[in-house]
């Protein structure tokens, strides 16, 4: 049975490190060695440091995948959906390798980062890094709980892992990766109570508002979406806030067994409606980069290292 990676069903931790890498030679042999080999530092800090509840998650770009595992291709993978409409744009930014680390620990996730970088020296060009961390109580830097609706438990597996449906890839999962700059000095001119109605939740207390109490321009309406039969339209969220005092925003993940949930999401929210009415949080934090990925399962991984 194909064992997935760790990272994609792991509880929320308090640190998170984002490396994106482009490659930069063809020895693609070399670089499926190196993944597999990563896998074996994961590991090794999650016995070492058991405490800080190490995850990673390994996953390659849609553009570079047939480079790396020729003949072998995901049944639904695609690039990211770039998106533009009026004034707002869901960019598509390639990237070749992305892997998240995350754990308890800052120490510990720059340590697995420092080991992953120096394994993949001369082969790969990291052209961005990000650090996430746990804001409060779970909250996103706008001041709102981040994850209410995050399928729970086995269920989890359900909606973020392929299944038999594709029998080669079973235990990988489909990653669409955002990150977002929030502009906080406007978000923080609005009045919680506008707020409020933007996110269609309350601030404090973290209580939905009820389906006919919600307008149509509210992030959970624009991005709690049903199928024709009425069943959720799911994805697994794995976001975390980033910044420092003068850029600030927010890491967004969608992990799914399918890249269709994510890509019916973003469409609500950037083009709305039959109305056109978007999501009016859009008007406050702006996704800056967006890239799709597959993380395949550990046994995929390490049987096609060679």
């Amino acid at each position: 049975m194909a064992q997935v990676q760790k990272g994609i069903c792991a509880e929320p931790n308090l640190h998170a490190q984002y490396l994106m890498f482009n490659v930069i030679d063809d020895d693609a042999q070399v670089i499926r060695a190196k993944l597999a080999h990563i896998l074996n530092v994961f590991e090794h800090y999650d016995e070492e440091h058991y405490e800080a509840m190490v995850s990673g998650v390994i996953a390659i770009g849609s553009s570079y995948w047939s480079d790396l595992y020729p003949g072998l291709i995901p049944m639904e993978l695609a690039p990211f959906p770039d998106m533009e409409c009026d004034d707002r744009h869901a960019p598509a930014t390639p990237c070749d390798i992305f892997i998240q680390i995350r754990a308890d620990r800052a120490d510990v996730c720059f340590a697995i980062g420092s080991e992953v970088c120096e394994l993949l020296k001369g082969h790969v060009e990291l052209f961005e890094e990000v650090k996430g961390f746990r804001y409060l109580d779970g909250r996103d830097l706008i001041g709102f709980v981040d994850g209410t609706e995050n399928p729970k438990g086995m269920h989890k597996f359900d909606v973020a892992v392929v299944g038999d449906d594709d029998p080669d890839f079973v235990g990988g999962s489909y990653i669409h990766m955002q990150r977002y700059r929030t502009n906080m000095d406007r978000w923080q001119r609005v009045p919680v109570k506008q707020q409020e109605d933007i996110i269609g939740r309350t601030k404090e207390d973290n209580v939905e508002y009820a389906s006919e109490d919600k307008a149509a321009f509210a992030h959970t309406k624009r991005s709690s979406l049903k199928d024709e039969n009425g069943n959720s339209i799911e994805i697994l969220r794995q976001s975390m806030p980033y910044g420092d005092m003068t850029v600030k925003g927010l890491m967004f993940l969608s992990f799914a067994k399918s890249p269709k949930p994510f890509t019916l999401m973003l469409k609500s929210m950037m083009y709305g409606d039959e109305n056109g009415v978007y999501d009016k949080l859009l008007d406050y934090t702006v996704p800056e980069t967006g890239a799709a990925f597959f993380a395949p399962s550990l046994t995929f991984i390490k049987r096609n290292k060679d």
